[in-house]
């Protein structure tokens, strides 16, 4: 494996992306950062890890500011990071420390916008993991212990969730296949088969850099 590749997750609710992500960078040998974001990030800024938490993955709840805005994207610094509403300031500050991560060496990164985040950097691997509504019910069910009845809600309103902080601080669209390198239906191949492709996917594209179609 190229010892520089930086991996960015995205992922479906009970997808089992998480996991993936997990057994990737346990089977490459390299930091794996996920819910450790926020405290990196509370470290880094001083603030509390508490608030970190809460705004963790959720655009700013200020529809108002959103819309006199024009839903700009995050990345054009276009304002002072003290006119913006606070989860955005959280944002800039997670963008700080994802940037800090991803430069000091390979990494597993899930989810918070990390392939838009690191888009200038050549180094990088952005991959989508998704799964049938059936396998993922099942998941959230087995794994998160969410009631039967309410597990399909739970899912689309996670995944909803995740495409409106996204969308906001992107100018993609999550879970589209042309935003990312590779896309992969875990409940098709599990997770090991998914970390397993992923790996094949990093050998083939590091020999083949530079050379063009």
């Amino acid at each position: 494996m190229d010892n520089k590749t930086v991996f960015t997750l995205g992922r479906q609710f009970g997808s089992g992306g998480r996991q993936v992500g997990r057994t990737l960078a346990k089977r490459l040998g390299i930091p794996f950062y996920d819910k450790e974001l926020v405290a990196l990030s509370a470290q880094d800024s001083g603030l509390s890890e508490a608030l970190f938490a809460n705004a963790d993955e959720k655009a700013t709840s200020s529809i108002f500011y959103s819309l006199v805005m024009g839903n700009y994207p995050m990345a054009s610094g276009a304002l002072g990071v003290t006119e913006m509403p606070l989860n955005d300031q959280l944002f800039l500050i997670q963008c700080k420390t994802i940037k800090k991560l991803a430069e000091t060496g390979p990494c597993v990164i899930v989810g918070r916008c990390a392939d838009y985040i690191l888009r200038d950097m050549e180094n990088v691997l952005n991959i989508f993991v998704h799964a049938s509504i059936e396998n993922r019910k099942e998941r959230a069910i087995r794994v998160y212990q969410v009631e039967e009845a309410k597990a399909e809600d739970v899912c689309l309103k996670a995944d909803k969730q995740r495409a409106n902080f996204y969308n906001y601080y992107s100018d993609r669209k999550w879970g589209m296949c042309r935003t990312y390198d590779l896309s992969l239906d875990s409940g098709k191949i599990g997770i090991e088969g998914c970390a397993e492709q992923i790996i094949a996917f990093e050998k083939t594209w590091s020999s083949h850099k530079g050379k063009g179609i």
